[in-house]
């Protein structure tokens, strides 16, 4: 299971509709994210929620929407949306024990954490 299909079915089971916006284009095999920098929206009832999944690569996609698409990540949240990255780790289910679930790192990004041209 990949990190955009963990974040829509842990979406789903929290009660958001949700769906897909990343594209594949199997010609030059890439993935082109919605604005560049989301990969699901969600909604609820006065809520639209962008959200950029990935596993380990935390720290990457965290400076791409911080710093490198940061104008993008501006106008979403400039227009009423909430951008969060969630980045899926397994953890142990007990201290000490051996059983891993998958858990997800989640972390808003906020205007105050865009790096911007001045």
């Amino acid at each position: 299971m990949t990190p955009t299909q963990r974040t829509l079915a842990k979406l789903k089971a929290d009660g958001y509709k949700a769906g897909i916006v990343e594209r594949f284009i199997p010609r030059r095999n890439i993935r082109i994210d919605l604005f560049n920098i989301i990969d699901i929206i969600a909604i609820e009832p006065g809520e639209i929620l962008g959200v950029q999944s990935t596993g380990s690569a935390f720290s990457e996609h965290w400076h791409k929407l911080t710093e490198e698409k940061a104008e993008e990540s501006r106008d979403w949240i400039m227009a009423g949306g909430i951008l969060e990255l969630w980045g899926w780790r397994k953890l142990k289910v007990k201290r000490g024990g051996k059983a891993m679930r998958w858990e997800p790192r989640i972390k808003q990004v906020t205007i105050y954490d865009l790096k911007l041209d001045q």
